[in-house]
């Protein structure tokens, strides 16, 4: 969320900051509404002043052996017109609030203004796999080796959801567990392990509510949210919280199940593991000092390319454009995976700088040695990482002539020492 004095003082800068985001929002509403609201709370405030000033004499009076019965009736209305102000104050402010939760955080100035044609490719690594044959694609792969049960996902809750099996659901927490490995062992996140439910007030504290209501799962009944990422429970741990300097940065790393709906992405990429309601993910999350924050996003980037270092899986890394960058980001680097099968690069993390635009939903300050709040603190969250483009990655460019996936050295300790999936079932 932006400050609205901010957008009181730098009014044609969020305007060109909502035309790089490719957002309409009425900011004559809401610089009126504010108006309207500095009025009413001058008005309020002299209508107080009065009131204190009756007190004062009604108390003097009473002293004086006076009959205050006339200057209390006075008081009584001024009152009554206090009672009417609060609130009139709270539905312009209430509507005020609504607009500020649908204006998009401003882009960083090192991001390129413009659709995703403009996406700025930062660099690669690896080797594309040089394979001797026709490479399959992962469905193909899966489905050969009876790892992936693609028609019994769709039996079970429909399109889009899939059901790993034997050695494809032993090679995927074989993956969660490699990353969460690493990245507490190594790159000094603390391991959260957080619901896979939320409340509305966690969704709007990262963002999502209510700009992508329309992608999530509701639980009507008890008005929960299953989380899209783990980003929302994690960023929301420390929501109406003000943390101490010394404590700064926190990093957390989670593995949850995520879910999506992805409203309008029907006839996208139906078959396999691209586009899916579930999957698995690992999760971090950094809790900065503003001062920091973007030193703090080339290293979060660094932690997630590790990633696909260790598997040796090729990447790219691109920065992402205004136009194609989440609602509440400041900058994004998109980490793409190389699949030989589909011959194409695949999302599989995004690391993004929010600076104190979630820190400001979810009201999480920090103060300093002396005590005194210094500020909001800067958030930063990335994949690290998704799972099903992963998975696929690994099935296209670690398969052989045969048909068989060559596991990669580093999930090998995690698959019970098996250094290749053939079609077999997991043995007892």
């Amino acid at each position: 969320m932006l400050d609205l004095k901010f957008i009181r003082d730098n009014i044609e800068k969020v305007k060109s900051g909502l035309e790089a985001k490719r957002v309409k929002v009425d900011l004559d509403r809401l610089i009126k509404l504010d108006s309207d609201r500095r009025g009413l709370l001058i008005e309020l405030e002299d209508l107080k002043s009065q009131k204190n000033t009756a007190n004062d004499e009604i108390g003097r009076m009473v002293r004086e052996k006076i009959d205050p019965k006339m200057k209390i009736a006075s008081m009584k209305a001024i009152a009554s017109q206090i009672d009417a102000f609060e609130p009139a104050i709270k539905k312009v402010e209430e509507e005020i609030y609504e607009i500020l939760l649908t204006i998009p955080n401003l882009i960083h100035t090192s991001v390129p203004v413009g659709g995703p044609d403009l996406n700025k490719e930062m660099t690669r690594w690896g080797n594309l796999p040089a394979l001797d044959f026709k490479p399959k694609t992962h469905i193909e792969i899966a489905e050969n080796l009876d790892i992936i049960d693609f028609k019994r996902g769709t039996k079970l809750s429909g399109s889009n959801f899939i059901l790993y099996k034997d050695w494809g659901a032993r090679l995927e927490r074989a993956l969660y567990n490699f990353m969460l490995d690493l990245h507490t062992s190594e790159h000094g996140y603390r391991e959260m392990c957080p619901p896979v439910l939320v409340n509305a007030a966690s969704m709007t504290g990262t963002g999502q509510l209510p700009k992508m209501k329309e992608d999530m799962y509701h639980v009507q009944i008890d008005d929960l949210y299953l989380i899209p990422t783990a980003e929302v429970p994690v960023t929301n741990i420390h929501r109406d919280e003000t943390l101490s300097e010394e404590d700064l940065p926190i990093y957390y790393t989670a593995y949850t199940p995520c879910f999506r709906r992805e409203a309008g992405s029907y006839g996208k990429d139906t078959r396999g593991l691209v586009r899916i309601h579930q999957f698995d993910k690992v999760e971090l999350v950094k809790f900065v000092k503003p001062e920091n924050s973007y030193d703090e996003l080339e290293s979060l980037l660094a932690n997630a390319c590790r990633v696909f270092q260790i598997l040796g899986i090729p990447y790219r890394v691109l920065m992402l454009a205004s136009g194609d960058m989440s609602f509440a980001a400041a900058k994004c680097y998109d980490i793409e995976v190389y699949a030989a099968g589909m011959d194409k690069w695949l999302e599989a993390s995004s690391c993004s700088n929010f600076e104190d635009f979630q820190a400001r939903r979810a009201n999480i300050a920090y103060k300093g040695k002396d005590g005194k709040k210094k500020g909001f603190v800067h958030t930063l969250n990335g994949s690290g990482v998704a799972l099903p483009r992963t998975m696929v990655a690994i099935l296209e460019n670690y398969q052989t002539k045969e048909g068989d996936v060559i596991v990669p050295e580093a999930l090998r300790p995690y698959m019970g020492g098996v250094d290749i999936i053939k079609k077999r079932k997991l043995e007892k």
